[in-house]
């Protein structure tokens, strides 16, 4: 009788040699886990059927699809009543991990088949690449947004070092990204890591959904720049900012002004950058 396959973790082990001036060294070493993510969606009266497959660092991959079917407005605050990994026969048995079906207790929001054909897909770099038209990726459905508070640039500051200690695979592999969802005050609610930066943020998403908790909260921070994806979806998820790491692009910013979202780059603990808002 064959071993049932082990659910894929976040990092794999590895042999290297480390070259420097004083010679080399064979060691371990840790690499960030890369595996492909389908997304299968069904509902009453419908059979699953694949929507997405991305790339994506095993691990919340519920949190993953749910988050992913919020941002892509397929799904309300509780549209979704199960999310399980897909047990279908013909699976070979390395895929078990890799497929999940979220089944939904009405048709969604709208027809999946409209933008994501069976055969789409994404990378871990880009979460529009899949769209099938521009005008389709500049489509923002907003969620409920954000009403309370919003962190004062005093605390925006502070926020990337609150989300650096918690990014723990990082520490193991410096190969992945982060996002948080993070109080007016500077309190995480929620960090999620991933290999695509995309990913990481509809984990965060997906945590709060399947909390029954809603996504809008004050500020969403990412360890990267705030391209025009992660803009999109911190207006889907309903948040009041949006403060980044590193440079947003110019749509990020147009798209952030135009739909009121308060937008930070170059984010450290001397300096931030506000671009709208």
């Amino acid at each position: 009788m064959s071993e049932r396959p082990r659910r894929p973790g976040p990092s794999v082990r590895t042999r290297v040699e480390e070259i420097t001036d004083d010679g080399v060294r064979r060691r371990e070493d840790r690499l960030a886990t890369e595996e492909p993510l389908e997304i299968r969606l069904a509902w009453p009266g419908s059979p699953a059927r694949r929507v997405w497959v991305t790339m994506r660092t095993p691990g919340h991959d519920f949190e993953l699809a749910a988050g992913w079917l919020r941002h892509e407005s397929l799904v309300g605050d509780d549209h979704i009543s199960g999310v399980a990994y897909c047990t279908d026969v013909d699976l070979e048995p390395e895929q078990e991990f890799n497929v999940v079906t979220v089944t939904l207790s009405s048709p969604p929001l709208h027809d999946p088949g409209q933008r994501h054909e069976t055969q789409s897909t994404g990378s871990s770099a880009c979460g529009v690449c899949g769209k099938d038209s521009v005008a389709a990726a500049l489509t923002v459905t907003a969620g409920e947004r954000w009403a309370g508070p919003l962190p004062e640039p005093s605390v925006v500051r502070r926020l990337p070092e609150a989300l650096r200690i918690q990014q723990q695979v990082f520490d193991r592999t410096g190969g992945v990204h982060a996002a948080g969802l993070f109080t007016s005050t500077g309190a995480a609610l929620v960090v999620r890591e991933d290999v695509g930066r995309h990913n990481a943020v509809d984990k965060v998403t997906g945590a709060r959904l399947l909390a029954g908790a809603s996504a809008a909260e004050a500020c969403l921070v990412v360890s990267g720049r705030a391209g025009f994806e992660l803009v999109q979806k911190a207006i889907a998820s309903g948040v009041g900012a949006l403060a980044a790491v590193g440079a947003p692009t110019s749509l990020s910013v147009d798209l952030a002004r135009e739909a009121g979202l308060t937008l930070y780059g170059f984010t450290s603990e001397g300096r931030t950058v506000r671009y709208s808002g």
